[in-house]
């Protein structure tokens, strides 16, 4: 816990857009063509979950490792205050945290993680050929990053960000780019979620 609130603090001073600057596995601008938004993981107990569990709901999906430095606790300090920001319409929203690095990312680890941030967040792993065919499908690059006369097990994931909104038929709406400002993907939620209720 005390790992964490040091991140939060370091996260308020430094920002986003300077986590940014230091991520080299940024997904293109543009259109996410070929996105197959599509997804069989672990819950932390164990337990099968794929992106049909919550048809009728929308999801709201980042990729990362809990050990990532800057840009996974800058992601999850955002999903959690959309959800804030949401209020009582959050109930419709599954917010998804699923982990690149299956290795040292047990689901115990990822539920302490994503539970500092907000307990309403889901945090997903499964076998490395898992988590591989789900990020190829959302076209999620990530690769492990070894320092040199480093402890082979010390090693960062560079890895794509930004967040993926499924609506409740499990299709894709959006990609919201990291470092999109909160109130707008709060907003763009909200609207969804007020259009919806009026169809």
């Amino acid at each position: 816990m005390i790992r964490f609130a040091a991140l939060l603090a370091l996260l308020l001073c430094v920002g986003p857009a300077a986590a940014q600057a230091r991520h080299s596995l940024e997904l293109l601008k543009g259109e996410e063509t070929g996105i197959i938004p599509r997804y069989l993981l672990q819950d932390p107990n164990g337990r099968s979950v794929t992106s049909e569990d919550f048809r009728g709901r929308f999801q709201l999906i980042a990729f990362g490792y809990t050990f990532c430095p800057d840009i996974c606790p800058t992601t999850l300090v955002e999903m959690a205050e959309i959800l804030k920001q949401l209020g009582d319409q959050a109930a419709a929203v599954q917010p998804i945290f699923i982990s690149v690095d299956p290795e040292r990312d047990s689901g115990q680890v990822l539920k302490t993680y994503t539970e500092f941030f907000d307990p309403r967040i889901l945090g997903l792993t499964a076998s490395p050929a898992l988590v591989r065919r789900t990020a190829d499908n959302f076209r999620i690059r990530y690769a492990k990053v070894h320092q040199p006369d480093k402890d082979p097990r010390h090693y960062a994931v560079d890895h794509s960000a930004g967040m993926f909104l499924l609506g409740p038929d499990g299709g894709l709406i959006k990609k919201f780019a990291f470092a999109t400002p909160v109130s707008d993907i709060s907003r763009q939620i909200g609207e969804l979620l007020k259009s919806r209720q009026t169809m």
